[in-house]
């Protein structure tokens, strides 16, 4: 017996789920998560945090960049939304009109947490390399832990494992350096 054809979703699906979900449309198919846990919000605040004055406003940095939280991406047909994530302002000078946006970013940030943490390795990551985006850092607030990647030719090389209150200095942010426990919410 055949199994029944699984129904590609679509944007207006991802319209109907309500609001306290995320969703996300992933190969195809509706994938929804509840909103973040103050853990998981607040190493997502505190590096937002960290990143917006010294690259998104230049103060203390280099500026250039357009650093936003929870972005909604359509990266070709699938429909992304990481927890943080950058752009350059010379590949985007200004921020679209619309309510997301069609071009990869040059960074993003995901922040695991139990019920995320395979589809952000497994499914995501993989769609972040195929469209090009230069750098993704995976933040574990659980095990106080920042997984730094870089993009060579759509896959990804570990630049390194960072834990604790170690000070971090990563590209594509490697002009700053920032306590790791700065994210940490104890």
């Amino acid at each position: 017996m055949n199994a029944p054809a699984m129904r590609t979703a679509t944007y207006e699906d991802l319209l109907q789920v309500p609001e306290n979900l995320v969703a996300e449309i992933i190969h195809g198919q509706l994938v929804t998560h509840p909103r973040p846990s103050p853990r998981h919000a607040m190493a997502s605040s505190a590096l937002g945090d960290e990143l917006v004055s010294p690259f998104g406003k230049g103060r203390g940095g280099p500026g250039g960049w357009w650093i936003l939280d929870e972005p909604e991406l359509h990266l070709g047909p699938d429909v992304l939304v990481p927890d943080l994530a950058g752009w350059r302002r010379e590949r985007l000078p200004s921020l679209p009109e619309t309510a997301w946006f069609e071009l990869a970013p040059d960074w993003i940030c995901e922040v695991l947490l139990p019920s995320t943490a395979r589809t952000d390795r497994a499914e995501k990551l993989p769609i972040y390399a195929a469209t090009g985006v230069p750098h993704v850092w995976l933040i574990d607030p659980d095990l106080r832990t920042l997984e730094a990647f870089e993009n060579l030719d759509g896959r990804w090389l570990l630049l390194g494992v960072h834990e604790n209150d170690n000070p971090i200095q990563l590209p594509p942010f490697d002009a700053i350096s920032f306590p790791l426990d700065a994210l940490w919410a104890d």
